[in-house]
């Protein structure tokens, strides 16, 4: 049976709302899909693609990879590939495409982290695995102790003037990190476009000198892991912790977090959240967004639904100062 072409909904730029990222041209929605957990072999391709063609209908613009995404690495790279060929195509210059290097990927010492060597090595595979030309984004996606900053700037500058990247951007870099690694982009006449951090109510190292920098650089922030996990869902409010959730198994959260503290700390924020009409998750989103200097906060979605629920949050009305008083207090 072959499959009814895809035609986007009309009306999907009309409720969606877009910030510039830094200084730059860009736009991108407050909302984003990540691709890092349910686009790889394990989720259905049926499930991947009525998720990313109602993001698309909603507005979303911006599709958030990496070369190990998956489980197994690159297969999300290659899944979205599969739904590009199918579905989006005819819209490449409607949708922002960013990838990302700098984890282990491969054996051996070109394999992983920042040297010239490993970047655009990978940036060519991901580009043959997705079936893309170029990227909108390439990522160093974390830094490299033991290579010269300036080796993994001139990769991603060479990226750019390659026809490979549009622009460039950094992951989980310190502030200080970053300071130095927009200084040496500008140098090179490609600014950096964005910086990705981890950034949630539980988790705020981000306000601590990196929001600054960016300022400073002119570059914008887009934040991953807004649920800490999957703490900020409402899974774990009555101390239990679900057999199907990221805590059960263990990998990236431990069961050690749920303390008696942190279940008080996320019940006040969900009587928050259920004053407002929001869920728990939906109010995590809303506060991460209330600082303009946030271009996009990335959420993942294993469902439609779950991505429903999730570009939800924009309805809602700005937290008012009040509410961002008492979530303060909780925090």
């Amino acid at each position: 049976m072959i499959p009814h072409p895809y035609v986007p909904a009309p009306a999907r730029y009309d409720d969606m709302r877009y910030r510039r990222s830094g200084r730059s041209g860009v736009l991108l929605p407050e909302i984003s899909l990540g691709l890092w957990h349910n686009f790889g072999d394990g989720h259905p391709l049926d499930v991947q693609r009525a998720v990313l063609r109602r993001a698309f209908d909603l507005g979303i613009t911006h599709f958030d990879l990496a070369n190990n995404y998956g489980p197994p690495y690159g297969s999300a790279e290659e899944n979205f590939g599969r739904h590009l060929r199918a579905d989006f195509r005819p819209y490449r210059d409607e949708l922002f495409v960013s990838t990302k290097a700098g984890y282990d990927m491969w054996p051996g010492p070109y394999g992983e982290w920042g040297s010239r060597k490993y970047l655009l090595a990978s940036l060519d595979r991901s580009l043959s695995r997705m079936g893309l030309d170029y990227v909108d984004v390439f990522y160093s996606h974390r830094p490299d102790p033991d290579t010269p900053i300036e080796e993994t700037m001139g990769a991603l500058d060479t990226a750019v003037r390659s026809g490979k990247a549009l622009y460039v951007g950094i992951s989980n870099y310190s502030a200080e990190q970053t300071e130095r690694a927009a200084a040496v982009l500008r140098e090179l006449g490609t600014p950096l476009l964005i910086h990705q951090p981890r950034y949630s109510m539980l988790d705020r190292w981000v306000e601590d000198g990196l929001l600054d920098t960016l300022e400073r650089a002119g570059a914008g922030c887009i934040a991953y892991s807004p649920l800490a996990q999957g703490l900020l869902t409402g899974r774990y409010l009555d101390g239990e912790v679900p057999a199907d959730s990221r805590m059960a198994i263990g990998h990236f959260l431990k069961r050690d977090r749920l303390t008696p503290d942190l279940l008080e700390t996320l019940r006040g924020l969900n009587k928050i959240a259920q004053e407002r009409g929001q869920s728990l998750a939906q109010l995590a989103l809303a506060w991460i967004l209330r600082d303009q200097r946030v271009t996009s906060v990335l959420v993942g979605a294993s469902s439609v639904g779950q991505l429903e629920q999730n570009v939800a949050a924009l309805a809602a009305p700005a937290l008012t100062a009040e509410e961002l008083s008492e979530i303060e207090s909780l925090l």
